[in-house]
């Protein structure tokens, strides 16, 4: 029973809310969390944080004058690591790890540095300290005064299920009982939005639902960015407070013909499912959380990958990122925050715009998708509690 491996909490801040039963809300309501602001002088979708996330957000800001002068990626990841650990009962006095990383990292404010820098010629005093990637998982690891290991980590959209992979291996080698994983991104800046913008694969046009993600038919692309933070408990052994229970791993990567590429069906995923499924037969399989991020070939080849492992059976499918868009190193997470919520409540959270699904079967076991630039994806199994 130790391989077992425990989901005692899950917590995040996003555009969905930050409680259970907000995000479960949003999610029943069928409308999408995106707004058109003004970046750079130009108009864009984006995904803020809701009201009651930007609150938890400056309360963390207000809570210790050290953390004013913290990019919003590292107080998104404090505000969802004080969560966590209270509701899965860990103390500060336990011993647990710290896992949390980042695609991009201290976005907001490494850009307005290197402008002070490029109008001035000169750098801040914590222009470095404050925009370092180690300082996500540091400063959470000093606001829980944790005195268990802490890492912190970029592998781009993969980011959180690879801190996820991290906390498995390091609970299964007995050199941890309790680890904490994640991601986190504040990714909505000018300098962000025109990079996505400038690969052709960010949403241009204004229609009920902005991001079409998981729509195969769609002629364009149309990926919209998000901001969150998403983390969770993870505790060796089969525990009483479990919300799931982590069935499978697989990670893969993609050989790839330049630095965005993805193969037409998906060979890392292919790899990485089939990897985490390698101990479970596929019919126990009800529902695939798609990493699916709203391009036209990102969303193909990853159904082409899923039809290659599943045939004709294929389990239900969903994606977030048409609601939510696209969170960048923290959007792993919060498919699984989205996976444990339909394992707790038994109900199948689908794509309106895509092909009905129905199935009478209980929801039982879950695979998460995601993968990033690079080629690197990982899946993760989790199973109801």
């Amino acid at each position: 029973m130790q391989d077992i491996i425990s989901i005692t909490a899950i917590a995040s801040v996003s555009p969905l809310g930050s409680s259970d039963e907000t995000i479960w809300d949003n999610y029943q309501n069928g409308g999408h969390c995106f707004t058109e602001h003004e970046f750079n002088g130009k108009k864009a979708f984006a995904a803020f944080l809701d009201e009651t996330s930007k609150q938890k957000v400056a309360e963390v800001k207000q809570s210790d004058h050290k953390y004013k002068s913290l990019d919003n990626s590292v107080l998104y990841a404090i505000s969802t690591s004080r969560e966590a650990i209270r509701k899965a009962g860990w103390k500060k006095t336990d011993i647990f790890g710290i896992n949390l990383g980042s695609s991009r990292g201290a976005t907001d404010l490494f850009e307005k540095h290197f402008t002070d820098f490029i109008e001035t010629g000169k750098a801040q005093t914590l222009a470095s300290p404050t925009t370092t990637l180690g300082n996500i998982s540091s400063w959470v690891a000093h606001d829980l005064q944790s005195s268990g290991p802490e890492v912190s980590h970029s592998i781009t959209c993969s980011t959180a299920l690879h801190a996820m992979l991290n906390g498995i291996a390091w609970l299964r080698a007995g050199m941890s009982d309790k680890f904490l994983v994640g991601g986190s991104e504040a990714p909505l800046t000018d300098f962000t939005i025109a990079q996505m913008q400038a690969m052709k694969i960010y949403a241009r046009e204004s229609q009920e639902f902005p991001c079409r993600a998981f729509d195969l038919d769609k002629k364009q692309n149309t990926m919209i960015l998000g901001e969150a933070a998403s983390v969770c408990c993870l505790e060796i052994g089969k525990k009483a407070n479990a919300l799931a229970f982590i069935e499978g791993f697989g990670y893969a990567t993609e050989i790839l013909e330049h630095s965005t590429s993805i193969s037409a069906e998906a060979d890392c995923f292919q790899k990485s499912m089939a990897m985490a499924l390698q101990n479970t037969k596929l019919s126990e399989v009800d529902v695939v959380v798609m990493h699916a991020p709203g391009t036209i070939k990102g969303d193909a080849s990853e159904y082409h990958a899923i039809r290659k492992i599943f045939g004709e059976a294929l389990p239900l499918l969903t994606t977030n990122k048409w609601k939510v868009g696209h969170t960048f190193g923290a959007s792993g997470l919060l498919s699984v925050e989205l996976a444990v919520l339909m394992l707790q409540r038994q109900k199948f959270v689908g794509v309106p715009f895509a092909k009905a699904q129905q199935s009478e079967k209980p929801i039982r076991k879950i695979l998460i998708n995601a993968v990033g630039f690079g080629g690197n994806a990982v899946s993760i199994l989790i199973s109801k509690a």
